[in-house]
């Protein structure tokens, strides 16, 4: 039986699922579930990691979409420690031991909270508390769509600590709202310079390129992604993207195989690969990717697309 390393509240017990004996034909399962914060707001972006090193396939991961939601599949019985991680979140952890496969599992929730921002050593005067409401009154206005005060409140942030690099994301998108291009490109260089493998500020960096109509600047900004140590799943889909929009549907077609391949139950994907299957006629092919965006994350949008081509296969 594996241990969490750390508190976490009312998920820190092991959550048993009792099962019954499955049929050899199903063995492995399919879970689940949502991240919120506080709130209760979703938090699109996170990853929630799966692990147990007692099976072949013991590391699966998933990232949440804009509802918060995540599915995983792939899960053999045993001991599964979960991790849901999130930027601006402290992580949490759960540990489930899965006995059946043949029926699905009772979703997982999970709330995170926001971390404690600690000043950087050398600044004086500076609280954490100090940030902490630095950033909410800057995401406030964010959210209010008042970019230019968004971004003056994030500068301020960045001067009181400028190791937090992390609020060039919103700084970026701000400037892309306000369709100051030169300026989001600057903001996503700043935090790729202190964080190269970021792949959400790769790909807002090349959703500025393309924003500004640099189509080329934005698939090397890409290519350049999708050969680091660690690309994020959205590299390869926003490559896919680049590929299609130009009627490259090979190159398209790779890309997004890629994507699923990067998380498994992610529909977006699929249902692209669906698509190009069908407009080649072919049928199979089209009709499995489907039904897998189908299976993998059902309730999504996604999912509704992908059954609406299936019934035009039929």
């Amino acid at each position: 039986m594996m241990k969490a390393s750390h508190a976490v509240g009312a998920l820190a017990a092991a959550v048993l699922l009792a099962g019954w004996a499955a049929p050899a034909s199903a063995q492995v399962a399919r879970i689940s579930g949502i991240v919120r914060d506080e709130g209760g707001q979703p938090i699109k972006g996170a990853t929630v990691r799966a692990e147990n090193p007692d099976v072949p396939l013991g590391l699966l991961t998933a990232a949440t979409d804009d509802k918060g939601r995540f599915a995983i599949i792939g899960l053999a019985r045993g001991s599964w420690m979960f991790t849901v991680d999130a930027p601006g979140y402290q992580p949490q952890y759960v540990e489930i031991t899965i006995q059946r496969t043949a029926t699905p599992l009772p979703p997982l929730v999970f709330g995170l909270q926001k971390a404690q921002v600690r000043p950087p050593a050398g600044i004086e005067g500076v609280t954490a508390r100090d940030l902490q409401q630095q950033l909410e009154s800057a995401d406030a206005l964010y959210r209010q769509q008042k970019f230019e005060e968004a971004i003056a409140a994030y500068r301020a942030v960045l001067r009181s600590a400028p190791s937090l690099a992390i609020v060039n994301l919103q700084i970026g998108a701000a400037y892309r709202s306000l369709k100051n291009y030169d300026a989001a490109i600057a903001a996503y260089d700043d935090l790729l310079k202190a964080e190269p493998e970021n792949s959400k500020a790769q790909v807002g960096l090349a959703f500025a390129y393309l924003d500004k109509g640099d189509r080329a600047g934005a698939e090397q900004v890409l290519a350049r992604a999708a050969s680091s140590r660690d690309p994020g799943r959205d590299v390869f889909y926003e490559l896919g993207e680049l590929k299609r929009g130009v009627n490259q549907s090979d190159e398209a077609l790779a890309w997004y195989q890629k994507a699923a391949a990067a998380d498994s139950s992610w529909a977006k994907p699929l249902v692209r690969i669906g698509s190009i299957a069908m407009a080649r006629g072919d049928r199979e092919a089209a009709a499995k990717a489907l039904s897998q965006a189908v299976a993998v994350d059902p309730t999504s949008p996604e999912a509704a697309e992908a059954r609406t081509l299936l019934d035009r296969l039929r």
